[in-house]
Parts: structure tokens; C-alpha cells; sequence
């Protein structure tokens, strides 16, 4: 049986002043998870336990984000949560200031038996 991904939700978050790359991220997680509504595990008879998810959070400085306490954001399946460089730092001259900006990739994998789907031609 393969696994296939069968969600893929995407987010953004920020902190504004405390230039907190985890901050950032987990608003971007949760931003990301308040997109969805996935009836399709219950419908299905799929438990959530069998999922894998994915999260790619990209920020600037990637080895600053607390990736257990980003996993422990993630309520349902086996978590797997990856830092990589992206995301924006905008800086306040101003104010002497930088704001962080995190975006953040959340996919859902579940094992699948492909011989029990079928594309209908109508």
C-alpha cells in the first residue's frame, strides 16, 4: 500500500516585535490549520493515527525555530515539522525595529490501496 498526500494547506504568521522565529511559525501553523475542515477521514473510515503530516516553515534564520515545540502544534497524526530558509524579516529603520514573517506548508499523507480507486468517465 502506498502513501499519498491528500492535503496540502498553507499559512502565514508573524511576530511583530519580539523577532520570534517559533512565534511566528506556530501562528503560521495554526493559520494554516484553521483552513481546513477535512471531513474526509470520518467519511472514509480513516483514522487520524494513520496520517503523516508535513510541515515545511520557512523563515530567515531556519536554526532559531523550536521545531519540538512547532511539532507539539499539530493535533492529529504522526508530526514531522522541517525549518528552511524563506519566509521575510522587514525591518522598521524607524523604530529600529524587524519584523518576522513566517510561512509554513502543512501536508497530510495517508496510506492508500490505489486498486481501490477509480476515475469514473462521467
Amino acid at each position: 500500500m502506498s502513501e499519498e498526500r491528500l492535503i496540502l494547506e498553507m499559512g502565514m504568521g508573524n511576530d511583530l516585535y519580539g523577532m520570534d522565529y517559533t512565534k511566528a511559525a506556530k501562528r503560521a501553523i495554526q493559520d494554516a490549520l484553521h483552513h481546513s475542515s477535512i471531513v474526509m477521514f470520518k467519511s472514509l473510515g480513516i483514522s487520524h493515527e494513520e496520517m503523516r503530516v508535513q510541515v515545511t516553515i520557512a523563515v530567515q534564520e531556519p536554526d532559531k525555530l523550536d521545531i519540538a515545540a512547532l511539532t507539539a502544534e499539530l493535533p492529529r497524526g504522526r508530526a514531522e515539522v522541517t525549518g528552511v530558509h524563506g519566509g521575510l524579516n522587514v525591518h522598521d529603520p524607524d523604530n529600529d525595529q524587524t519584523h518576522v514573517i513566517a510561512t509554513a506548508a502543512v501536508e497530510a499523507y495517508v496510506p492508500m490501496d490505489k486498486t481501490k480507486w477509480k476515475l469514473s468517465s462521467s
